[in-house]
């Protein structure tokens, strides 16, 4: 059977270009993925704003290990999940879908490999001082220390 996938041509791999930066996100979709080593909960964003980007994906990883669980905490706690939830150690997939927030993200290469990294989060409600205060970094030689 044939499907018709419109842009398939143009995400070639090394085509496709890489997003980098703030952007005020939606939850499309999150995953538990069990691994002995490191289990971690699989998410894939659609981009909300910067208007250039808006209806992009960005998919992102963070790790369920004892050590990494702070991380998720706050991203959990920041695009507002259910506080219940979160008092009984619950990632529901289905709770996860629809949170907006912020996210920063970055680039690492690793064994020739690029992976997208979720360096930080905050309330969608910081959107609107996060993404001024980005614009002043960008314009000026301002470091990345925001958010």
């Amino acid at each position: 059977m044939k499907r018709q996938i419109p842009g398939l041509h143009l995400n070639q791999r090394g085509v496709e270009s890489k997003l980098e930066g703030l952007f005020l996100v939606r939850v499309l979709r999150g995953r538990y993925r069990w691994h002995p080593q490191k289990p971690l909960v699989d998410i894939q964003f659609v981009v909300l704003e910067p208007k250039p980007f808006e209806n992009r994906l960005i998919s992102g990883r963070l790790n369920c290990s004892e050590r990494a669980l702070w991380k998720l905490n706050w991203f959990l706690r920041d695009f507002g999940y259910d506080a219940q939830l979160l008092k009984d150690d619950q990632v529901d997939e289905k709770a996860l879908l629809n949170l907006r927030g912020v996210i920063r993200t970055s680039y690492t290469n690793l064994n020739g490999r690029s992976y997208q990294n979720l360096e930080a989060f905050a309330p969608e409600a910081d959107w609107e001082l996060l993404d001024c205060t980005s614009l002043a970094h960008s314009e000026g030689k301002g470091s990345s220390d925001g958010l």
